[in-house]
């Protein structure tokens, strides 16, 4: 990415005819929303048979009347049907309320008043607590750390994940270091699927804080684009293989699966771990709600009915992705002035600019009506070291306007480039 540059040679001709078509762009009086991985009205509709469920006649679920109090872990015929999605032994998987980003904010808050199992006292009580947080990233994570007072270590991504090595040096001497942030499959939001290797690495690698956790943060694990279904490194088993089964705690939801208001969060851990997690959990609730976990477990029926479910959003959102794809190789191909990813999956493209110029394409971009995810929002702290990185959100808008969106950007950003060569 840092050397993303336009030629000074072109820079004058380029900067008279991209604030032409700029003039062009902002008299369309457009206003468009390209700022959040949310699922599009025509992904919703597909869930609305849950509106249905489960039926005034079909309240239980096995022994359970799911209307009642109780059952902290959740509806067991959910938790079958998810275990085998996201290769977690039944036993080991907790299904929650509609957010998973809940349970990660209860792990870290539990973490943080009450310590962890192998841990030597609460992480309130240390003077330094830190994270490693791979980058671009999930702004979510960081404002959950931030919150928490939790210090972020950055390192890279690569096509195979976090740099494991990097991740590994820091760890090894750093009693301070918890924890570390990891999105596993197409991730956010570069669409980047860790390794099995990298994943061996991460749960194997020697730590200097006895308590340190992964939060394996599967968000995308089903949401794949084309027919290849990307598996997930089975971070659980290979943890407990290396000698460290309580290192991981792995997150997912139905957020973007069914209704992203109105879905099922899991948690899967170690059966230490997840005595330590319900111990905690059950003095803030009695049980989750276990009617919405049975009308998910009737409406998909099994694991492959999910599979099903998800090849039909593939169908309306795979081709807004390759809008995206189609659009920036036309403008910004051969330029020299950005890269971006092409993903297999998940919800983001990650569009790498000239260093220096990403707020202004946002702010040209706004000035236009094309709202964008706020310059910074994929590193901790809202800071992007390089002002370089811009995450896309195709998923939302009609595939028209995902055009228009992209086309724009891309005039954004050409312009950008001119103004910082003519500097």
């Amino acid at each position: 990415m840092t050397s993303l540059a336009l030629s000074p040679d072109v820079a004058a001709s380029v900067l008279a005819e991209q604030q032409e078509a700029y003039a062009a762009l902002q008299a369309r009086d457009l206003s468009l929303d390209v700022t959040r991985g949310k699922p599009s009205p025509e992904q919703l509709d597909l869930s609305n048979a849950l509106l249905a469920l489960p039926g005034e006649g079909n309240v239980r679920d096995g022994g359970t009347d799911t209307r009642n109090y109780g059952g902290l872990m959740g509806s067991a015929a959910l938790r079958e049907i998810f275990a085998e999605l996201l290769n977690v032994p039944v036993g080991q998987l907790l299904a929650g309320g509609n957010g998973s980003l809940t349970l990660m904010h209860n792990a870290l808050t539990f973490a943080t008043l009450f310590g962890v199992p192998g841990g030597e006292r609460p992480w309130a009580k240390e003077e330094t607590v830190r994270f490693v947080c791979p980058v671009p990233g999930y702004d979510r994570h960081f404002v959950l750390c931030e919150e928490l007072g939790i210090e972020m270590i950055t390192v890279p991504m690569t096509p195979e994940g976090p740099d494991a090595e990097a991740v590994a040096e820091l760890v090894a001497s750093d009693p301070t270091i918890k924890g570390m942030w990891v999105v596993p499959t197409h991730s956010n939001p570069d669409g980047a699927t860790v390794s099995d290797d990298v994943a061996r690495r991460l749960v194997s690698m020697p730590t200097a804080a006895p308590d340190f956790r992964i939060m394996w943060d599967n968000a995308y694990a089903v949401h794949h684009l084309t027919d290849v279904e990307t598996p997930s490194a089975d971070a659980l088993g290979l943890a407990a293989e290396a000698g460290n089964p309580d290192r991981v705690l792995l997150f997912a939801s139905t957020s973007k699966i069914t209704f992203a208001g109105a879905g099922v969060s899991f948690l899967g851990a170690s059966p230490a771990n997840l005595d330590w997690f319900t111990k905690h959990l059950g003095v803030q609730s009695i049980g989750p709600d276990k009617v919405n976990h049975l009308r998910h477990a009737l409406f998909f029926g099994d694991a492959d009915g999910v599979r099903a479910h998800m090849r039909q959003h593939a169908e309306i959102i795979a081709p807004k992705f390759e809008a995206v794809e189609q659009i920036l190789t036309e403008r910004l191909g051969g330029t020299g002035v950005a890269e971006w990813t092409t993903p297999t999956g998940g919800y983001f493209v990650s569009l790498d600019v000239v260093p220096g110029t990403a707020a202004r394409v946002i702010a040209l971009a706004k000035e236009a009506g094309i709202a964008l995810t706020p310059a910074g929002s994929t590193y901790p702290y809202g800071k992007d070291p390089l002002d370089g990185n811009i995450r896309l959100a195709p998923t939302m808008p009609p595939l028209e306007d995902v055009k228009v969106a992209m086309d724009g950007v891309a005039t954004c950003v050409l312009l950008a480039a001119a103004e910082a060569a003519l500097a």
